[in-house]
């Protein structure tokens, strides 16, 4: 049985003070309930970690290097995101795809570096209006997964995030059946590739404006293993809902 995951994406928002929204939401989270990740902004991981130990809250990253160590400044690699005590890590995310120019390739090569760190990373895919427009959605979800997807993902070590990237921040939300037939792609390519076990132990998010109004409907998914959360994660009384929503699904 695949645990809910609702994880939040901070994204470059936040510095000390935030950490009280934090505590805020550990208030509200049991440990009964879905699993809880958030993954601020790489000057919080540490302190993050250590607000939250002993809580069911887990900490993440929003991206890491595809090398261990070396000469890349600004950059951060998954073992010293691993040495915060942080245990996840966002790649992929349409921002870094389309920003940096990140390539499938490089998704995959991160996340290589994620799991050699022991981190579980969270792969993002999606397609943009433009792709939706032209029908071109699965066909953009299926090179996605079988270019950023490396051999060897398994339950453990690997979440896959669907964020239709004219979804993000932007309010617009796919209806449910959109959000089923992709889930539900997903996961049928991904039985055909990792087999029948290991494909359904893999946890598949949707992001792309979930709020605390939509994310009931949302969750009624069956291939909808929890959320990836954007600026509604920022607040603790705006992601608890969403959390609640998610357990009781």
């Amino acid at each position: 049985m695949r645990r809910k995951l609702a994880a939040g994406n901070w994204k470059m928002n936040g510095t000390g003070n935030a950490l009280s929204e934090l505590a805020e939401l550990a208030k509200h989270v049991s440990p009964g309930d879905a699993e809880t990740l958030i993954c601020p902004p790489a000057t919080l991981l540490f302190p993050a970690c250590e607000k939250m130990r002993g809580t069911p809250i887990a900490i993440g990253a929003q991206d890491c290097h595809s090398e261990d160590a070396g000469a890349y400044t600004g950059d951060t690699s998954a073992p010293m995101i691993a040495d915060t005590g942080a245990s996840y890590v966002i790649v992929g995310h349409s921002e870094r795809r389309d920003a940096y120019a990140e390539t499938d390739a490089t998704v995959a090569a991160k996340t290589r570096a994620a799991w050699r760190a022991g981190l579980t990373a969270i792969i993002c895919i999606g397609e943009s209006g433009d792709d939706r427009e032209a029908d071109k959605t699965l066909d953009i979800i299926a090179n996605q997964l079988a270019g950023s997807v490396p051999d060897n993902a398994t339950g453990e070590n690997t979440v896959i995030a669907y964020e239709p990237i004219w979804a993000i921040g932007t309010g617009k939300v796919p209806s449910l059946d959109q959000i089923i037939e992709v889930h539900d792609f997903i996961r049928a390519r991904l039985i055909e590739r990792f087999g029948q076990e290991t494909a359904n132990a893999i946890r598949l998010l949707y992001g792309g404006s979930v709020k605390p109004s939509n994310a009931a409907e949302i969750f009624t998914a069956e291939n909808v293993d929890g959320a990836l959360v954007g600026g509604a994660s920022l607040k603790a009384a705006d992601f608890a809902p969403i959390i609640k929503a998610l357990s009781q699904a």
